[in-house]
């Protein structure tokens, strides 16, 4: 029996984002232009690290030599990767593979033919995350992966149109809720997005299937992620004894869309906008 979601009491608190800040609290953040301006440079370059795996990810490649170029451009960048020796993970970004569903670790696995794969990247630029993750066919994938991917990303746009001031975290899982089992697939609920910036996981979680008009009002300077996990089958999910990779239950694919936003005066910005479009 899977027991409720029961979300935690929020409360909130503007912060200087001169000053570190290194404990989480159950205090959402609101940041103002400086916080604006270093997840803006973090994210676009989380976003350039992903436009570049577009010619990267093929059939053949490792899961390996993709961290190598993920960690490799993010130093470039004068960033460092969020996820290295993060709670024990030794990997620049995760690899998540057909039925994995988060968090896979990077290794000697090749790519094939007919794969979908995630790669979740997080470089911390002056102190900012830009938090991201696509998902990508490789080479000629079947028509039911592809629709799988193509309704996580509509999922993904249709969680950041309901985040603006004055609406509920709740709104932002219901649209995504609602367009995913539209399509008869299983909305994850083991993983959720989070609030980010100076921290990786900070408050508020941001679940991906809720009821609208529940959660804590959106406030301009919120920063968080969206990143819907969605998948075939059931939405049923264990995790592996490496302590890391999570998969689907009944072995199905699952795909995974995210954007690190903040919320505004007038609706949301996107830090994390592919540079390609």
């Amino acid at each position: 029996m899977r027991i409720a979601y029961i979300p935690p009491m929020y409360s909130y608190v503007t912060v200087t984002d001169t000053e570190p800040q290194l404990a989480r609290t159950n205090a959402i953040k609101l940041h103002g232009p400086e916080g604006f301006a270093g997840m803006r440079a973090a994210g676009k370059l989380a976003a350039s690290i992903l436009d570049a795996l577009d010619d990267i990810i093929k059939p053949g490649i490792t899961t390996g030599a993709i961290d190598d170029i993920v960690r490799e451009m993010t130093l470039a960048g004068g960033a460092y990767p969020a996820t290295l020796n993060y709670r024990g993970f030794t990997h620049s970004c995760c690899t998540s593979i057909n039925h994995v569903v988060c968090h896979g670790i990077p290794g000697e696995k090749k790519l094939v033919e007919g794969d979908i794969v995630n790669v979740d990247v997080t470089p911390v630029l002056d102190g900012w995350h830009g938090d991201t993750n696509r998902t990508w066919g490789v080479g000629n994938v079947p028509i039911k992966a592809r629709k799988l991917i193509e309704v996580t990303l509509e999922c993904l746009e249709a969680g950041i149109a309901a985040a603006k001031p004055g609406a509920h975290l709740g709104n932002i899982g219901a649209a995504i809720q609602r367009h995913a089992e539209k399509h008869r697939y299983g909305v994850v609920r083991d993983f959720c997005g989070h609030g980010v910036g100076r921290l990786f996981h900070d408050a508020p979680e941001v679940v991906h299937a809720a009821r609208a008009g529940t959660g804590p009002e959106l406030k301009p300077g919120m920063f968080f992620t969206i990143e819907p996990m969605i998948n075939i089958g059931r939405a049923d999910v264990k995790l592996l004894d490496d302590g890391w990779t999570a998969v689907t239950r009944d072995r199905s694919l699952s795909a995974q869309f995210e954007h690190s936003i903040g919320i505004t005066e007038t609706g949301c910005e996107v830090f994390t906008a592919s540079l390609r479009g």
